[in-house]
C-alpha cells in the first residue's frame, strides 16, 4: 500500500514538467484525428506514438542500468533485497503469463486495459484542474488505484523487466517481449482508447455547444463545422475576432 501511495509521484512530476507518456498519447492523438484537428494525420499519428515509445524506452533502459549499479554497487557486490524482489516480480509476470498460455496472454492484455483506463483518467482529470494542487490529486488518485490493483503498464514494463534480466532474473528477453510487453502495450491501447477518449469525445466534444468566433470579413460569428460538409453556424452574438489559419508544415 504504501508503494502504490509513492508510485503517483513519477507520473505526476512526468505531467507537470509537460513531458509526453505512450499512455497518455495512445488516448489524447486519436481523439484530435477524429476530430479533425489541422495536422493531425493518421501517419503523424503512428510517427507520435513511435517517438513516444521509443523516448520512453530510452529513458526506461537509462533508469533500469542505472538502478542495477546501485543494486549491485556497480556491479561488485550481491544484489540487494530490493532488487531480489524487482527480480522475483519479473519472473513471475513473465513466465507465469507464460505457463498459463493463452488465458496469460488474454489476463496481460485485460490488465494492460484496466492500467490505461486508469491513467487516462488521471492525464484528463490534470487537464481540466486549473490549479497545481487539484492537478496532482486529480493524478494521484487513479494510478493509486492501478498500481496497488497490479495492473500492466508498457512502460513501467520497460524499466522493470530490463534491469531484472541486468540482474540475472530467470527469464529470457523473448519471454519478456512476448508474454508482458507486446499484450500489454495493445491492452494500454485499447484501453485508452475506447475507455476513455472516445467515451469523452462522444459525450462531450461531439454533443458540446457550438462554439462560434467574429469572422472579421463578414462580421458575423460563424462556427468551425464539426464534421466535414457541415455548413457553418451563424450567430450574432459572437464577439471574439477569429484567428487566422495557423499554417501547418507538411
Amino acid at each position: 500500500m504504501i508503494g502504490a501511495l509513492l508510485f503517483p509521484v513519477g507520473f505526476v512530476m512526468l505531467y507537470l514538467m509537460g513531458y509526453d507518456l505512450l499512455t497518455g498519447v495512445f488516448m489524447l492523438v486519436p481523439i484530435a484525428w477524429l476530430d479533425k484537428r489541422p495536422g493531425v494525420t493518421l501517419p503523424r499519428m503512428l510517427k507520435c506514438w513511435a517517438l513516444v515509445g521509443l523516448g520512453n524506452l530510452g529513458g526506461a533502459l537509462f533508469i533500469a542500468t542505472f538502478g542495477y549499479l546501485n543494486f549491485t554497487m556497480g556491479g561488485t557486490e550481491e544484489i540487494n533485497a530490493v532488487g531480489q524482489t524487482m527480480m522475483a516480480v519479473g519472473e513471475s509476470r513473465t513466465v507465469g503469463y507464460q505457463e498459463a498460455g493463452f488465458a496469460g496472454w488474454i489476463v496481460l492484455f485485460l490488465r494492460g486495459m484496466f492500467c490505461n483506463w486508469m491513467v487516462s483518467m488521471g492525464v484528463v482529470g490534470a487537464a481540466i484542474s486549473t490549479t497545481v494542487s487539484g492537478k496532482i490529486m486529480a493524478m494521484w488518485m487513479p494510478i493509486i488505484v492501478f498500481f496497488y490493483l497490479g495492473f500492466e503498464h508498457s512502460v513501467v514494463n520497460m524499466f522493470l523487466f530490463p534491469i531484472g534480466l541486468m540482474m540475472g532474473a530467470d527469464f529470457t528477453l523473448y519471454q519478456y517481449i512476448m508474454w508482458n510487453e507486446i499484450p500489454t502495450v495493445l491492452g494500454n491501447l485499447v484501453g485508452g482508447l475506447t475507455l476513455v477518449g472516445l467515451v469523452l469525445y462522444t459525450t462531450h466534444v461531439r454533443t458540446q455547444p457550438k462554439k462560434c468566433c467574429l469572422d472579421p470579413a463578414t462580421k458575423k460569428g460563424v462556427t468551425r463545422p464539426h464534421s466535414k460538409g457541415e455548413s457553418p453556424w451563424i450567430s450574432s452574438k459572437c464577439v471574439t475576432p477569429c484567428s487566422p489559419p495557423k499554417r501547418v508544415k507538411k
